[in-house]
């Protein structure tokens, strides 16, 4: 394996060994659950990441911790403001909690209310606007114009993504005998910093996204060859709505370029997913967290033989929602 604390070749912005440094005091290092159930139908070893463990609930708080330490004192100051479908603003609003930072979150209006009322909690200001995500994103632009806030984006941002690599290093510690992450996709910050982590330890791992059917614009931006817009859809897995930016500089391009495979699950997958996860796995996990476990149950993620790996990105999810999502 190589050396984790040299630079990732190409992309010397990323460096999620300084990012695992800088957050250390903020997030935890989650820890890994082996799947029995998953193994033995693979014939192979299959693990749980588990940032559904992560404070906050999800992964998110580790890209937005790195990003906002790395704030100017006239940045904190002045204040941040971001665009989230819940588990984003949340993160964002309890770094912003720890640090002294005025934030303000935007989100649609069909957020998850148990994701809105975690937001508030930790004191962000929060703007609900528009029936879909990009409409909410275009409102959170325009309030940072208008306000001078800085922007604190959700995947499209090198430190970001930096933040969201950490996950890789503390895993292929944990399990260094892994050879195939499992990873969501939606935006691409997540995988796109799991993959460039991974491959500068391990470079023959295999990285394999998984997005929802219904939340695909980057799988179809991807077959497309360019940043495109796709209809938003209702789905289960609603962490994983929303664009990726038509003027996307670096998710895009990260994961066009790092990650080997591309899997689609359907709702009914995803939920039976949920189902398992609860009733079997003891891990309440959500839509979005669960499209992985989707995916290697459904048997849509061959076995190479090797240990697998499958990051379960969070658990933010309502009783009443999880209630209707594993009763279908």
């Amino acid at each position: 394996m190589s050396d984790p604390r040299e630079p990732i070749v190409g992309e010397p912005d990323i460096d999620p060994e300084a990012a695992r440094r800088a957050i250390e005091s903020i997030v935890d290092r989650t820890p890994v659950l082996f799947a029995a159930e998953m193994s033995e139908a693979l014939g192979a070893e299959v693990w749980l990441k588990l940032e559904n463990m992560q404070r906050t609930g999800s992964f998110k708080v580790r890209g937005a911790a790195s990003r906002m330490l790395s704030l100017s004192r006239e940045q904190r100051s002045s204040g941040v403001v971001t665009c989230s479908s819940g588990n984003h603003g949340k993160a964002v609003a309890y770094v912003a909690s720890r640090l002294g930072i005025d934030a303000t979150v935007c989100v649609p209006e069909w957020v998850d209310p148990t994701k809105l009322d975690a937001i508030q909690h930790y004191g962000a200001r929060t703007v609900l606007h528009g029936s879909t995500y990009d409409e909410a994103e275009e409102n959170s632009f325009r309030i940072e114009r208008e306000q001078g806030l800085t922007y604190v984006h959700p995947f499209d941002d090198p430190r970001v993504i930096a933040g969201q690599g950490t996950i890789a290093l503390e895993l292929l510690e944990q399990l260094p005998q892994v050879d195939t992450l499992i990873v969501p996709l939606s935006g691409g910050g997540l995988i796109a910093g799991i993959a460039l982590a991974a491959k500068a330890v391990h470079p023959g791992i295999r990285i394999v996204a998984v997005s929802a059917e219904r939340a695909r614009v980057m799988y179809e931006s991807l077959q497309a060859g360019r940043p495109i817009e796709y209809p938003e859809e209702e789905t289960v897995a609603r962490a994983l709505s929303g664009g990726i930016g038509l003027d996307n500089r670096h998710s895009f391009r990260l994961v066009r370029d790092h990650v080997d495979e591309h899997v689609l699950v359907s709702e009914e997958e995803i939920r039976a997913a949920m189902r398992h996860a609860t009733l079997d796995l003891k891990q309440v996990v959500e839509g979005g967290g669960a499209v992985g476990i989707a995916a290697v149950r459904s048997g849509k993620v061959a076995s190479t033989g090797g240990a697998m790996a499958i990051v379960v990105s969070g658990g933010n999810i309502d009783l009443s929602s999880l209630l209707a999502a594993i009763s279908d």
